[in-house]
Order: structure tokens, then C-alpha cells, then sequence
């Protein structure tokens, strides 16, 4: 199987999430590289920027964060088991389905959280 490899060695950071199977479209990843919800070695990344072999890439998608170490840089998508090999993953655990559930939930007509209740919601979930 042949991995697209660019000459120089850097990929697009949208095309990249997407090949190694972080996002389901390389849409979905464009677009949260424009919402700020990717980020090259700490700065916040636009869908063209590149990145190179040893970057390390945060992407938060689907309810957590993906801390990824780039390994090789591949512009076309791959297969799952090879998609492993091209990052590292330093990603903390996804939560529980019980810490999940325990957080943000509201009894139904209760209406909108007062300042103290978002203030206390928000401390839940570690922001």
C-alpha cells in the first residue's frame, strides 16, 4: 500500500487529521481547524498550515482531546492499522460514562442556569 508522502515532508494539517482517521471528513477537520479547535505545537491552526514529522498536534472533537505526535506525515487517507503508525497518542483517557453523565445534567423545565449554577457547572467540568 502506498502512502502519499509529500517531497517535502509536511501535509496539511486538515488533510492530515483526516487521513490518519481523527475525523471522519476532511470537512469536519477543516472546520475545527477555523473554530481554534486544532492546535500545532500550542498555536492555533488554519486548515492549510502545515506539519512535519515530530509536531504535536490538539484536536478537541466529539466531547475530548486528541494530544497526537505527527510520525509521518500522509496527505491521503489510510487504513486503520497503518493510520496507528503514522502518530503517537498522548491523549488523556475519554471519560467514563458515569463522569460523562454526572456533568451538565438539569432537571427538564428548570430553565436557565443561574451565574452561581454556571459557575458551578463549569468548576465540574474543570474549566
Amino acid at each position: 500500500m502506498a502512502e502519499e508522502v509529500t517531497e517535502t515532508g509536511t501535509v496539511r494539517v486538515d488533510a492530515w487529521i483526516w487521513s490518519v482517521r481523527l475525523t471522519k471528513t476532511r470537512s469536519t477537520a477543516a472546520t475545527a481547524c477555523r473554530a481554534g479547535h486544532v492546535k500545532v505545537n500550542g498555536d492555533r491552526a488554519k486548515p492549510a498550515q502545515p506539519v512535519r514529522a515530530g509536531d504535536e498536534v490538539r484536536l478537541f472533537h466529539a466531547g475530548r482531546e486528541r494530544i497526537v505526535v505527527v510520525r509521518r506525515p500522509v496527505s491521503k487517507r489510510v487504513g486503520a492499522p497503518v493510520a496507528a503508525e503514522c502518530f503517537i497518542d498522548n491523549s488523556p483517557p475519554p471519560p467514563t460514562p458515569v463522569e460523562a453523565a454526572v456533568v451538565g445534567i438539569r432537571d427538564r423545565g428548570a430553565g436557565r442556569p443561574t451565574k452561581r449554577e454556571r459557575r458551578e457547572i463549569e468548576s465540574l467540568r474543570g474549566h
